[in-house]
């Protein structure tokens, strides 16, 4: 099944679900970012791939904003030679801005994740020889206030369809890929991989997440994911 095809079941799959209270916003990237988003895969989503890293979902000032997993906009324009049009959300939340690539806030999550891949391969194409990087969720969950809902914390009614949807494309996805590896950035995403992927033979592990929410994150990440990555056994020294 072509990536292509993956990606477009998803999106119908999960414009058919239904979200309530306090959900009041929901945004789909990969319809109103398609263009950047189809960039980037045209450019860096060629099978196989010995590692995929796997994100929870979209972050509001990077995949949001650009159409690209962990997309902060300096990185996606200046490393991964991304610009595309971005148009808006049906239903926008006005403190939630869509603003594409015009955006002028940095998503930390981003930043960390490209500077280190960066720092690590050099060039894109090195980097996309071995790996690829992806959302388990498509979707943006929005209370009235603003706050992101992240979809661990959907009511369950709303939450195993979703899962359900999610779970499936991400075995179709890994099918495309053939990875040895697939690598959570981050427990959720690491927890859904192990469940979803658990009649394969792939490798399922997890790094730290990026967020400088979390405390961890914020005493070195890029020394901390090198030394997880060596101990899963993806870079050597």
């Amino acid at each position: 099944m072509a990536f292509e095809t993956i990606i477009a079941k998803l999106v119908k799959a999960v414009s058919a679900l239904s979200f309530s209270l306090p959900v009041t916003h929901v945004y789909n990237p990969l319809v109103y970012a398609r263009a950047p988003h189809e960039h980037y895969l045209k450019r860096y989503g060629r099978a196989p791939r010995e590692v995929l890293l796997l994100g929870m979902n979209p972050g509001p000032w990077g995949m949001v904003q650009t159409g690209v997993p962990f997309g902060e906009v300096a990185a996606v324009t200046e490393w991964l030679g991304i610009r595309a049009p971005v148009n808006q959300p049906a239903s926008m939340h006005p403190r939630r801005p869509v603003e594409g690539f015009a955006c002028k806030r940095s998503e930390v999550s981003g930043r960390r994740l490209w500077g280190w891949a960066k720092k690590e391969f050099n060039t894109p194409d090195l980097f996309f020889s071995r790996f690829f990087v992806a959302n388990y969720c498509p979707l943006v969950f929005m209370a009235e206030s603003g706050k992101n809902i992240t979809p661990n914390h959907l009511p369950k009614s709303e939450r195993e369809p979703l899962l359900a949807i999610c779970d499936r494309a991400l075995r179709e996805t890994a099918a495309y890929f053939s990875p040895r590896y697939v690598i959570g950035i981050g427990e959720f995403a690491a927890q859904r991989a192990a469940i979803a992927l658990s009649d394969t033979k792939i490798t399922v592990g997890k790094i730290t997440h990026p967020s400088p929410a979390n405390p961890k994150a914020n005493r070195g990440w890029e020394k901390i994911i090198s030394e997880e990555f060596r101990a899963i056994g993806i870079i050597r020294d």
